[in-house]
Protein backbone atom coordinates (compact mmCIF):
# COMPACT_ATOMS: atom_id res chain seq x y z
CA UNK A 1 0.00 0.00 0.00
CA UNK A 2 1.41 3.43 -0.91
CA UNK A 3 2.29 6.14 1.59
CA UNK A 4 -1.10 7.87 1.28
CA UNK A 5 -2.83 4.72 2.49
CA UNK A 6 -4.95 4.17 -0.62
CA UNK A 7 -5.08 0.59 -1.93
CA UNK A 8 -3.43 -0.27 -5.24
CA UNK A 9 -4.55 -2.54 -8.07
CA UNK A 10 -2.36 -5.28 -6.62
CA UNK A 11 -4.12 -4.93 -3.27
CA UNK A 12 -7.51 -5.28 -4.99
CA UNK A 13 -6.44 -8.32 -6.99
CA UNK A 14 -4.99 -9.99 -3.89
CA UNK A 15 -8.16 -9.43 -1.87
CA UNK A 16 -10.56 -10.66 -4.57
CA UNK A 17 -8.56 -13.54 -6.04
CA UNK A 18 -10.24 -16.91 -5.80
CA UNK A 19 -7.97 -19.51 -4.31
CA UNK A 20 -8.19 -22.76 -6.26
CA UNK A 21 -8.55 -25.82 -4.10
CA UNK A 22 -5.71 -28.24 -4.67
CA UNK A 23 -6.99 -31.77 -5.24
CA UNK A 24 -5.10 -34.97 -4.57
CA UNK A 25 -3.84 -36.70 -7.71
CA UNK A 26 -1.81 -39.50 -6.14
CA UNK A 27 -2.26 -42.35 -3.71
CA UNK A 28 -5.58 -43.40 -2.22
CA UNK A 29 -6.77 -39.77 -2.11
CA UNK A 30 -6.11 -39.45 -5.84
CA UNK A 31 -8.06 -42.66 -6.48
CA UNK A 32 -11.08 -41.14 -4.71
CA UNK A 33 -10.82 -37.93 -6.76
CA UNK A 34 -10.72 -39.87 -10.04
CA UNK A 35 -13.35 -42.43 -9.05
CA UNK A 36 -15.87 -39.71 -8.14
CA UNK A 37 -14.80 -37.46 -11.03
CA UNK A 38 -13.98 -34.73 -8.54
CA UNK A 39 -17.30 -34.78 -6.67
CA UNK A 40 -15.31 -35.93 -3.69
CA UNK A 41 -11.88 -34.37 -3.86
CA UNK A 42 -9.72 -34.71 -0.76
CA UNK A 43 -6.66 -32.54 -0.48
CA UNK A 44 -3.24 -34.01 -1.22
CA UNK A 45 -1.41 -36.05 1.39
CA UNK A 46 1.81 -34.96 3.07
CA UNK A 47 4.12 -36.36 0.37
CA UNK A 48 2.18 -34.76 -2.48
CA UNK A 49 1.93 -31.45 -0.60
CA UNK A 50 5.71 -31.42 -0.27
CA UNK A 51 6.07 -32.07 -4.01
CA UNK A 52 3.66 -29.24 -4.82
CA UNK A 53 5.47 -26.88 -2.46
CA UNK A 54 8.83 -27.77 -4.04
CA UNK A 55 7.53 -27.03 -7.55
CA UNK A 56 6.05 -23.74 -6.38
CA UNK A 57 9.47 -22.75 -5.05
CA UNK A 58 11.13 -23.57 -8.38
CA UNK A 59 8.43 -21.77 -10.39
CA UNK A 60 8.31 -18.60 -8.31
CA UNK A 61 8.49 -15.43 -10.41
CA UNK A 62 11.76 -13.52 -10.60
CA UNK A 63 11.94 -9.75 -10.96
CA UNK A 64 14.83 -9.88 -13.43
CA UNK A 65 17.40 -12.16 -15.08
CA UNK A 66 19.46 -14.33 -12.75
CA UNK A 67 22.83 -16.11 -13.00
CA UNK A 68 23.70 -19.44 -11.40
CA UNK A 69 27.43 -20.29 -11.51
CA UNK A 70 28.49 -23.92 -11.03
CA UNK A 71 32.04 -24.17 -9.69
CA UNK A 72 34.83 -26.51 -8.61
CA UNK A 73 38.49 -26.21 -9.58
CA UNK A 74 38.90 -29.92 -10.32
CA UNK A 75 38.01 -31.65 -13.55
CA UNK A 76 35.66 -34.58 -13.07
CA UNK A 77 33.79 -32.89 -10.23
CA UNK A 78 30.48 -33.17 -12.16
CA UNK A 79 30.28 -29.43 -13.00
CA UNK A 80 28.95 -30.09 -16.49
CA UNK A 81 26.54 -32.79 -15.30
CA UNK A 82 25.28 -30.44 -12.59
CA UNK A 83 24.88 -27.57 -15.05
CA UNK A 84 22.85 -29.78 -17.38
CA UNK A 85 20.64 -31.18 -14.62
CA UNK A 86 19.97 -27.78 -13.06
CA UNK A 87 19.11 -26.29 -16.45
CA UNK A 88 16.93 -29.28 -17.39
CA UNK A 89 15.11 -29.24 -14.06
CA UNK A 90 14.48 -25.51 -14.41
CA UNK A 91 13.41 -25.85 -18.04
CA UNK A 92 11.00 -28.70 -17.42
CA UNK A 93 9.57 -27.13 -14.25
CA UNK A 94 9.41 -23.48 -15.34
CA UNK A 95 8.69 -23.98 -19.03
CA UNK A 96 11.75 -22.46 -20.69
CA UNK A 97 13.72 -19.17 -20.72
CA UNK A 98 16.75 -21.07 -19.40
CA UNK A 99 20.27 -21.13 -20.85
CA UNK A 100 23.15 -23.46 -19.96
CA UNK A 101 26.33 -21.55 -20.85
CA UNK A 102 29.76 -23.15 -21.10
CA UNK A 103 32.10 -20.41 -19.86
CA UNK A 104 35.23 -22.54 -19.93
CA UNK A 105 38.59 -20.87 -20.56
CA UNK A 106 39.75 -24.08 -22.24
CA UNK A 107 37.81 -26.67 -24.21
CA UNK A 108 34.49 -27.28 -22.41
CA UNK A 109 32.27 -30.31 -22.92
CA UNK A 110 28.81 -28.87 -22.25
CA UNK A 111 28.07 -28.66 -25.98
CA UNK A 112 29.02 -32.31 -26.46
CA UNK A 113 26.75 -33.41 -23.60
CA UNK A 114 23.67 -31.70 -25.01
CA UNK A 115 21.28 -32.84 -27.72
CA UNK A 116 23.17 -32.41 -31.03
CA UNK A 117 22.19 -29.66 -33.47
CA UNK A 118 23.02 -28.99 -37.11
CA UNK A 119 25.29 -26.02 -36.38
CA UNK A 120 28.51 -25.95 -34.35
CA UNK A 121 28.67 -22.26 -33.44
CA UNK A 122 29.85 -21.29 -29.99
CA UNK A 123 30.13 -18.39 -27.57
CA UNK A 124 33.07 -17.08 -29.62
CA UNK A 125 30.88 -16.82 -32.76
CA UNK A 126 28.20 -15.06 -30.74
CA UNK A 127 30.78 -12.65 -29.37
CA UNK A 128 31.87 -11.75 -32.92
CA UNK A 129 28.23 -10.96 -33.83
CA UNK A 130 27.23 -9.42 -30.50
CA UNK A 131 26.08 -6.14 -32.06
CA UNK A 132 23.16 -7.92 -33.72
CA UNK A 133 21.76 -8.79 -30.28
CA UNK A 134 22.04 -5.21 -29.06
CA UNK A 135 19.54 -3.95 -31.61
CA UNK A 136 16.18 -2.95 -30.10
CA UNK A 137 14.52 -5.17 -32.70
CA UNK A 138 16.57 -8.27 -31.79
CA UNK A 139 14.50 -11.33 -30.84
CA UNK A 140 15.02 -14.89 -29.67
CA UNK A 141 15.10 -15.95 -33.32
CA UNK A 142 18.38 -14.05 -33.71
CA UNK A 143 19.94 -16.45 -31.18
CA UNK A 144 18.93 -19.59 -33.07
CA UNK A 145 22.17 -19.76 -35.13
CA UNK A 146 24.25 -19.78 -31.92
CA UNK A 147 22.44 -21.78 -29.24
CA UNK A 148 21.45 -25.44 -29.17
CA UNK A 149 17.83 -26.19 -28.16
CA UNK A 150 17.40 -29.20 -25.87
CA UNK A 151 13.94 -30.33 -26.93
CA UNK A 152 11.58 -31.54 -24.21
CA UNK A 153 13.94 -30.26 -21.51
CA UNK A 154 13.13 -26.71 -22.66
CA UNK A 155 16.51 -25.07 -22.24
CA UNK A 156 19.25 -23.97 -24.64
CA UNK A 157 23.00 -24.54 -24.60
CA UNK A 158 25.65 -21.98 -25.52
CA UNK A 159 28.80 -24.05 -26.10
CA UNK A 160 32.39 -22.99 -25.58
CA UNK A 161 34.78 -23.04 -28.52
CA UNK A 162 36.60 -26.32 -29.18
CA UNK A 163 39.81 -24.43 -29.96
CA UNK A 164 41.43 -23.40 -26.63
CA UNK A 165 43.10 -20.48 -28.41
CA UNK A 166 39.73 -19.12 -29.54
CA UNK A 167 38.07 -19.81 -26.20
CA UNK A 168 40.73 -17.63 -24.57
CA UNK A 169 39.06 -14.67 -26.32
CA UNK A 170 36.37 -14.87 -23.64
CA UNK A 171 37.94 -12.78 -20.91
CA UNK A 172 36.12 -10.86 -18.18
CA UNK A 173 35.17 -8.03 -20.57
CA UNK A 174 33.84 -10.43 -23.19
CA UNK A 175 31.96 -12.34 -20.49
CA UNK A 176 30.28 -9.10 -19.46
CA UNK A 177 29.26 -8.31 -23.03
CA UNK A 178 27.77 -11.77 -23.54
CA UNK A 179 26.07 -11.74 -20.16
CA UNK A 180 24.43 -8.38 -20.80
CA UNK A 181 23.18 -9.42 -24.24
CA UNK A 182 21.93 -12.85 -23.15
CA UNK A 183 20.08 -11.37 -20.18
CA UNK A 184 17.63 -9.81 -22.64
CA UNK A 185 16.47 -13.26 -23.73
CA UNK A 186 16.88 -15.62 -20.78
CA UNK A 187 15.36 -15.40 -17.32
CA UNK A 188 17.94 -17.81 -15.84
CA UNK A 189 21.48 -18.60 -17.04
CA UNK A 190 23.26 -21.64 -15.60
CA UNK A 191 26.99 -21.06 -16.11
CA UNK A 192 29.36 -24.02 -16.31
CA UNK A 193 32.88 -22.87 -15.40
CA UNK A 194 36.48 -23.97 -15.91
CA UNK A 195 39.17 -24.98 -13.46
CA UNK A 196 41.27 -21.83 -13.14
CA UNK A 197 40.36 -19.63 -10.18
CA UNK A 198 42.55 -16.85 -11.61
CA UNK A 199 41.09 -16.84 -15.14
CA UNK A 200 39.33 -13.51 -15.64
CA UNK A 201 36.22 -15.08 -17.16
CA UNK A 202 35.99 -17.51 -14.20
CA UNK A 203 36.11 -14.63 -11.73
CA UNK A 204 33.61 -12.66 -13.80
CA UNK A 205 31.15 -15.56 -13.71
CA UNK A 206 31.50 -15.94 -9.94
CA UNK A 207 31.07 -12.21 -9.35
CA UNK A 208 28.01 -12.12 -11.61
CA UNK A 209 26.35 -15.04 -9.85
CA UNK A 210 23.13 -14.43 -7.98
CA UNK A 211 23.60 -17.99 -6.76
CA UNK A 212 26.87 -19.87 -6.53
CA UNK A 213 26.64 -23.68 -6.70
CA UNK A 214 29.65 -25.60 -5.39
CA UNK A 215 29.54 -29.10 -6.85
CA UNK A 216 31.71 -32.01 -5.75
CA UNK A 217 31.78 -35.74 -5.95
CA UNK A 218 32.52 -37.61 -2.73
CA UNK A 219 36.05 -38.40 -3.96
CA UNK A 220 38.85 -36.95 -1.86
CA UNK A 221 40.44 -35.02 -4.74
CA UNK A 222 37.25 -33.21 -5.75
CA UNK A 223 35.96 -32.32 -2.29
CA UNK A 224 39.43 -31.11 -1.28
CA UNK A 225 39.49 -28.94 -4.43
CA UNK A 226 36.10 -27.52 -3.47
CA UNK A 227 37.29 -26.78 0.07
CA UNK A 228 40.46 -25.10 -1.24
CA UNK A 229 38.38 -23.02 -3.66
CA UNK A 230 36.20 -21.82 -0.78
CA UNK A 231 39.31 -20.69 1.11
CA UNK A 232 40.57 -18.89 -2.02
CA UNK A 233 37.24 -17.13 -2.58
CA UNK A 234 37.16 -15.93 1.01
CA UNK A 235 40.78 -14.75 0.75
CA UNK A 236 39.95 -12.70 -2.36
CA UNK A 237 36.98 -10.89 -0.81
CA UNK A 238 34.21 -13.11 -2.16
CA UNK A 239 33.13 -14.53 1.19
CA UNK A 240 29.54 -13.32 0.77
CA UNK A 241 29.21 -15.40 -2.39
CA UNK A 242 30.35 -18.44 -0.43
CA UNK A 243 28.03 -17.73 2.50
CA UNK A 244 25.08 -17.60 0.08
CA UNK A 245 26.19 -20.64 -1.95
CA UNK A 246 24.58 -24.07 -2.21
CA UNK A 247 26.83 -27.14 -2.06
CA UNK A 248 25.82 -30.25 -4.01
CA UNK A 249 27.51 -33.55 -3.18
CA UNK A 250 27.24 -35.94 -6.12
CA UNK A 251 27.59 -39.67 -5.50
CA UNK A 252 29.96 -40.96 -8.16
CA UNK A 253 29.55 -44.70 -7.54
CA UNK A 254 26.88 -47.21 -6.59
CA UNK A 255 28.65 -48.14 -3.38
CA UNK A 256 27.59 -47.03 0.05
CA UNK A 257 28.72 -43.61 1.22
CA UNK A 258 31.03 -43.92 4.24
CA UNK A 259 28.86 -42.42 7.04
CA UNK A 260 31.82 -40.87 8.84
CA UNK A 261 33.04 -39.16 5.66
CA UNK A 262 29.48 -38.06 4.87
CA UNK A 263 29.13 -36.45 8.29
CA UNK A 264 32.45 -34.62 7.89
CA UNK A 265 31.56 -33.30 4.43
CA UNK A 266 28.10 -32.18 5.51
CA UNK A 267 29.62 -30.44 8.53
CA UNK A 268 32.42 -28.75 6.58
CA UNK A 269 30.37 -27.46 3.65
CA UNK A 270 27.38 -26.77 5.89
CA UNK A 271 29.58 -24.44 7.96
CA UNK A 272 30.57 -22.48 4.85
CA UNK A 273 27.48 -22.45 2.61
CA UNK A 274 23.77 -21.75 2.97
CA UNK A 275 22.64 -25.30 2.20
CA UNK A 276 24.00 -28.72 1.27
CA UNK A 277 22.18 -31.20 -0.99
CA UNK A 278 23.04 -34.71 -2.12
CA UNK A 279 22.29 -36.30 -5.50
CA UNK A 280 22.57 -40.03 -6.22
CA UNK A 281 24.72 -41.99 -8.62
CA UNK A 282 23.16 -42.12 -12.09
CA UNK A 283 24.35 -44.71 -14.60
CA UNK A 284 23.47 -42.52 -17.60
CA UNK A 285 26.03 -39.91 -16.58
CA UNK A 286 28.95 -42.34 -16.64
CA UNK A 287 29.27 -42.72 -20.41
CA UNK A 288 29.44 -38.96 -21.06
CA UNK A 289 26.86 -39.00 -23.88
CA UNK A 290 24.15 -36.36 -24.32
CA UNK A 291 21.61 -35.97 -21.55
CA UNK A 292 18.49 -38.06 -22.20
CA UNK A 293 15.83 -36.82 -19.77
CA UNK A 294 13.59 -39.84 -20.36
CA UNK A 295 16.33 -42.16 -19.10
CA UNK A 296 17.07 -40.28 -15.88
CA UNK A 297 15.74 -42.25 -12.91
CA UNK A 298 12.91 -40.94 -10.74
CA UNK A 299 15.18 -40.88 -7.70
CA UNK A 300 17.74 -38.74 -9.52
CA UNK A 301 15.08 -36.34 -10.84
CA UNK A 302 13.64 -35.96 -7.34
CA UNK A 303 17.07 -35.24 -5.84
CA UNK A 304 17.78 -32.58 -8.47
CA UNK A 305 14.32 -31.08 -7.90
CA UNK A 306 15.21 -30.75 -4.21
CA UNK A 307 18.60 -29.23 -5.04
CA UNK A 308 17.13 -26.86 -7.63
CA UNK A 309 14.48 -25.66 -5.19
CA UNK A 310 17.28 -24.74 -2.76
CA UNK A 311 19.07 -22.90 -5.57
CA UNK A 312 15.97 -20.92 -6.60
CA UNK A 313 15.40 -20.00 -2.95
CA UNK A 314 18.60 -17.98 -3.26
CA UNK A 315 17.52 -16.09 -6.38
Amino acid sequence: MPADGRPTLQDLQSSTAKHRKVKATRGFRGVITRATRGVISPGPGKKERLEIERLERIRRPLDGPRNIAVVNLKGGAHKTTASLMIAATLGVSRGGNVLAWDNNETRGTLGWRGVPTEHHRTAVDLLHDIESLRSPSASNADLDPYVRPQGEMRFDILASDEDPGSAALIDDHAFGELDEALSRFYRIKVIDTGNNVRASNWLAAVKSADQLVIISTVREDTFNAAAWMIDELRATGLGEQVDHAVTILSHSSKGKFDPTLRSRLLAHFGAHTRAVAEVPYEQQFVDGTHLDWSRVSKATKKAWLDATALIVDGL
